[in-house]
């Protein structure tokens, strides 16, 4: 039974029209926020991720670029931000008691820019109020009154003393180096040699009179010590006693100002202890002011270094007069400082120092509470950052880590700021080979990021989407001040959608290749004073986004034109047919037809890929290639040997091949060789090839068809050029509308095929045979020719074994 010619295709199995009526009344209102046309899967788990309760769910946003991901993510977030209450407030103040260890205060929201002003009110008021105290007569008196006692104690011992040292001829001596005793005679202090004159029982006396006196002097200094530590506790005393009545006073204004938590109290009474015990840290200040060559503005004494002790260092405030709201942070730099905070330095005296108000926050401090958005692929490029990451995901809280502390590049005062409290929702988003590595080498990350949320790229194409995808794009062009966009322009766009989807059946979800489009159109709108973007105008965007990529496409058609590659577009040759292939420059593709040549002789059965021999064949060439092979071993002359020695190659390439679309085209040539049946030049062919012959689907059916109808158009159409195709890519085909133009006028055409015998039969004119009962090939098919050649090799092979001289390994049994 022969088989039956596929027939053409008609034009409208050629290209996909939308109807412009289909989109009447279609406004950017219909377009509802946060939600994308054919992502309700992913939606529905973005919702999960922001809604549920309980840590760890984490979100990874997957899927290809230009989908939308980004913007669709922070409006849910936002959206889901809008109905929480605001987060509190965050600071960091000095540790009194240690210093490199700050404390972290948890404030009430809006309370952290308070807090910080009122500490900085109250120094700018002690900071006058605490130097006039200890100025005043009421300190100068009880401070003289201490003094007075201490002096007049010590003095007294001291006169005492002297008395009865004078009483017997012992005199007291100061001296630079402090008082000392010396023995006196006739009102003169005797002097070393004349007490040597003395006798010696006078010099023993006189020794054992300054041996005592010089004791009681070292009784009375000794004592005089611990008069000047009473004296200085009573000063002290005095001093905390009149800083208290300042210092109490104004905490107690600024609790009641606050309206202060236990947190804040807490900090209140150990600033107000610290200040009472170092009033003299006042004194100091007031002292540099008088004695500086600027002095401080009034009420600016909280700029003064000496005072960065009591100051509030803001890490995350949130204003009260907002609306309540959880902070969303889309952090697009996520190195290690950036996403856990970082603390700085400044040079003093030759050396780097620090305190905690040089602590800055993070994008994990600033997204506390709420929602924090971050590209998986930055955050795993940068040193330390993803492992920080997940140590504050797992601990709950964010410590502060310098890199320069990890790397150890270099040593400083450093600090070890107190950890705060995390509660956020990071959610990464990246692509789907990323998702899968993690998941597969990194262990934690399953545990930290639970959800995944899986953006489609395309979306079946039906009246539905086509409305929905039309009001995502009219919403853009509103919120972009675009001219609005016609029904007709927009039918237009969207038939571009399904051209980049590579299948008439669907819809391409990549807005950013749409939305480039539509402003470039827009642009020529405006500049030809249109009031709407319209059909014309996409057409026109679509022809010069080709046209600006299209120089290494125009090259090629001009060797191919030159003569400089070889294309056949008429008459017949014996293995010799016209494949098909894409190249790809960035994103513009375009296909590129190519000559395959097959040449075969007698031999051991080898089928030489000459792509492969000479290591330009891809794999997955190599895998055509050797599935073609299959199918000729089980397809002819199974009673024989397998005696062919052939060779494919595609001719004048030069670079890599890679795919099996073109083994179909492959192995009808080397029918043609066995069978010496020509094949049509003005035809070319794409598809793969199964071991049982069936042809199976390629991608870029489009641009392969495109590209040779270029090159019959460039040379003449004559009405009996064509590509045959595989049937199951009828459905992809999106052609350009110059092609559908010529095939409806009958000057091309497309022919679908399922098997390789309908090829066959179209390249070579003659039926392809399908064996019969008698298990044999009908006469003059294509399939005997076929087969009687490879008896013929395997005759050949045989006999050439039983030649004289054919060598150790001929046969002669």
């Amino acid at each position: 039974m022969a088989t039956q010619t596929p027939r053409a295709l008609p034009t409208d199995q050629l290209r996909q029209r939308c109807d412009p009526a289909i989109l009447e009344g279609v406004g950017s209102d219909d377009f509802r926020e946060g939600e994308l046309v054919g992502q309700e899967r992913a939606l529905r788990a973005l919702e999960l991720s922001v809604g549920i309760r309980h840590a760890d769910f984490n979100l990874f946003v997957l899927g290809p670029q230009g989908t939308g991901r980004h913007a669709t993510v922070e409006r849910v977030l936002r959206s889901h931000a809008a109905l929480r209450e605001t987060p509190c407030d965050w600071a960091y103040v000095n540790n009194f008691d240690t210093p490199h260890k700050p404390v972290a205060l948890r404030l009430p929201a809006g309370m952290a820019n308070r807090l910080k002003a009122e500490m900085e009110g109250v120094i700018d008021d002690l900071a006058g109020e605490i130097p006039a105290i200890f100025e005043s007569e009421a300190y100068q008196t009880q401070r003289r009154t201490i003094e007075e006692e201490f002096s007049e104690r010590h003095e007294q011992a001291m006169a005492d003393l002297a008395e009865r040292a004078r009483a017997e001829g012992i005199t007291l001596i100061r001296t630079p180096m402090g008082f000392m005793v010396a023995a006196t005679r006739d009102g003169e202090v005797l002097k070393t040699e004349d007490f040597k004159k003395l006798p010696e029982d006078e010099q023993t006396v006189i020794e054992e009179k300054v041996d005592r006196f010089q004791n009681e002097l070292a009784e009375i200094l000794r004592e005089a010590s611990k008069l000047e530590r009473a004296h200085r506790s009573q000063v002290e005393t005095l001093n905390a006693e009149m800083a208290e009545r300042a210092v109490s006073s104004r905490i107690s204004e600024a609790e009641a100002a606050l309206e202060s938590s236990d947190d804040i109290s807490g900090y209140l009474d150990r600033v107000r202890r610290d200040m009472i015990e170092t009033p003299e840290t006042f004194l100091q200040a007031a002292s540099q002011q008088q004695n500086g060559p600027f002095p401080e503005a009034v009420g600016k004494s909280h700029l003064d270094p000496i005072f960065r002790k009591y100051l509030v260092n803001v890490i995350v405030s949130h204003d009260p007069e907002e609306p309540p709201s959880a902070p969303v942070i889309v952090e697009d730099l996520p190195t290690l400082e950036r996403l856990t905070g970082r603390i700085e330095h400044i040079s003093q005296m030759g050396s780097l120092v620090t305190d905690f108000s040089l602590i800055r926050p993070g994008a994990l401090h600033l997204a506390n509470g709420g929602y924090l958005l971050i590209e998986a692929q930055r955050i795993l490029t940068e040193p330390y950052a993803w492992e920080a990451l997940k140590r504050c995901l797992k601990k709950g809280s964010i410590s502060i880590t310098s890199l320069a502390d990890r790397m150890s590049l270099f040593s400083t005062t450093s600090l070890e700021p107190e950890p705060i409290s995390l509660d956020i929702r990071v959610v990464l988003v990246g692509d789907r080979m990323l998702h899968a590595l993690l998941v597969m080498l990194d262990p934690e990350f399953s545990e930290l990021f639970k959800v995944q949320a899986d953006f489609e790229g395309l979306v079946d194409r039906n009246d539905q989407t086509l409305v929905g995808l039309t009001a995502t794009l009219r919403s853009f062009a509103r919120k972009h001040d675009l001219l609005p966009l016609s029904d007709a322009g927009a039918a237009r766009l969207l038939d571009e959608a399904t051209r980049i989807a590579d299948d008439a059946r669907k819809l391409s979800l990549k807005l950013g290749p749409l939305t480039d489009l539509l402003r470039e159109a827009e642009h020529y709108a405006r500049g030809d004073g249109s009031e709407t973007v319209g059909e014309a105008d996409i057409e026109h965007a679509v022809k010069e986004r080709e046209r600006r990529a299209s120089r290494v496409k125009d090259r090629f058609q001009e060797a191919i034109s030159r003569r400089t590659i070889l294309i056949d577009t008429d008459g017949d040759r014996v293995g010799q047919i016209n494949g098909l292939s894409v190249i790809q420059m960035g994103d513009f593709r375009f296909g590129r037809p190519s000559r395959i040549t097959a040449r075969a002789r007698m031999g051991t059965g080898k089928l030489i890929d000459i792509e492969r021999e000479v290591e330009l064949g891809g794999a997955l060439h190599s895998k055509g290639v050797m599935i073609l092979a299959g199918y000729l071993t089980s397809t002819y002359a199974l009673d024989t040997p397998f005696s062919l020695h052939a060779s494919l190659v595609f001719e004048q390439s030069y670079g890599g091949v890679d795919g099996d679309s073109a083994s179909c085209a492959e192995l009808i040539a080397l029918l043609s060789a066995l069978s010496e049946k020509p094949l049509r030049q003005d035809h070319a062919m794409t598809g793969s090839v199964n071991q049982l012959g069936e042809v199976q689907a390629i991608g870029g059916v489009n641009e392969k068809i495109e590209g040779f109808f270029d090159v019959c158009a460039e040379r003449g159409l004559t009405g009996n050029q064509g590509v045959i195709i595989p049937a199951s890519n009828v459905e992809h085909l999106m052609l350009r509308e110059h092609v559908v133009e010529a095939v409806e006028k009958g000057r091309f055409r497309i022919i679908p095929i399922t098997t390789v015998d309908e090829g066959v039969e179209i390249m070579t004119g003659c039926p392809a045979g399908t064996r019969t009962e008698t298990g044999e090939f009908p006469d003059g098919s294509v399939n005997a020719a076929v087969e009687a050649r490879l008896r013929a090799y395997a005759r050949e092979r045989k006999a050439f074994g039983f030649r004289p001289g054919a060598g150790e390994d001929g046969d002669r049994r």
